[in-house]
């Protein structure tokens, strides 16, 4: 008897967790640049000297541990106020290994979640992944696709575009997660990488011109550049042709002012999740709804020579025990 009621609770339980998502009709996808998640063990052929002990930013196992629990905090917090499951799936950028990833979703809040992640040839070690919630995404395919160096310039290379392709609220959902040549590099070698995912995007959408594409990363420029205007991502859901994508963010920073990282008093919004036009229907299936820059206090500096801008992990290298230089973006999507 008691055995039943066990069963029969355990049943109840399933169905009021699956019942969550139906009852609002929302999910949420999110992308976070992590800024930085290293381990403390050299990986043979990468410069990740800086980030051993006896490095630059001198990172014992005591500041890795403090590190992952601060970055837990973050991703176990995305979305819950509106989606108790949180994110279906979260793109991250700037985690060196598949150790990293093992140890983050070691930590209770994240245990849920599984990861995907291919090692790239960054010579710094750092890779994008997706952690998904199996519960929220089946994925049926995964796979990294080299980028292709401008005009012979192999010190700006784009990280691998990590494409995920899988099932979610019973619709097919593919996501190409990136992390573009930071602003070292000038304006056409992201362009060039604009040019790479969408000729990437392309060749999916014409497979399945029904495909709910979403491109989503620290693209290392602003929504209203050129190489997001070369991707194809569209301020206004009016101008989203065929192939083309809905860039909310472009009125988030171009017209409230808000964005992800601050850089000499000024807001940048390089953190972007656009969606394909399948997602703009009205009626039918996953569709967007909103989307937020996830800021919340303890993710701000309160005080000092960069008070307001997000609070990272090293000030020059000085240890500040923070989270990252970068914030979270967050799309919902309703069905």
């Amino acid at each position: 008897m008691k055995k039943l009621f066990f069963l029969m609770t355990l049943c109840l339980f399933a169905v009021g967790v699956g019942a969550q998502n139906g009852k609002r009709g929302l999910y949420s996808v999110a992308f976070y640049n992590l800024e930085n998640l290293f381990d403390t063990i050299h990986d043979a052929g990468k410069n990740d000297y800086d980030f051993l002990p006896g490095g630059s930013y001198k990172w014992t196992s005591q500041k890795y541990e403090a590190k992952l629990a601060n970055m837990a905090r973050v991703l176990s917090s995305l979305s819950r106020d509106e989606v108790p499951q949180g994110p279906a799936f979260i793109g991250v950028a700037e985690v060196e290994n598949d150790r990293v990833l093992t140890d983050l979703l070691e930590q209770p809040s994240l245990s849920h979640y599984k990861f995907i992640h291919y090692e790239g040839p960054d010579k710094r070690g750092i890779d994008c992944a997706l952690l998904y919630d199996p519960q929220q995404y089946e994925v049926t395919a995964s796979r990294l696709v080299l980028s292709e160096p401008y005009q012979g310039d192999t010190v700006h290379l784009t990280r691998g575009f990590l494409i995920v392709d899988g099932r979610m609220a019973g619709e097919r959902v593919c996501v190409i997660v990136n992390h573009w040549p930071s602003r070292g590099a000038k304006s056409p070698v992201r362009v060039h990488a604009a040019r790479q995912v969408r000729a990437l995007a392309d060749s999916l959408q014409r497979s399945d011109r029904r495909l709910k594409l979403i491109v989503m990363g620290d693209m290392n420029d602003d929504p209203m550049d050129e190489s997001m205007q070369t991707l194809g991502a569209r301020k206004y859901k009016k101008e989203v042709k065929k192939a083309d994508f809905y860039n909310p963010w472009w009125e988030t920073l171009q017209d409230d002012g808000v964005g992800t990282l601050l850089y000499r008093g000024k807001w940048n919004l390089f953190d972007q999740i656009v969606l394909s036009k399948p997602f703009l229907k009205k009626r039918r299936g996953l569709r967007y709804d909103h989307h937020e820059v996830f800021r919340r206090d303890y993710l701000i500096q309160q005080d000092g020579k960069y008070k307001g801008s997000p609070l990272r992990t090293h000030g020059g290298r000085t240890w500040l025990n923070g989270y990252s230089d970068h914030l979270p973006t967050i799309i919902y999507l309703k069905k």
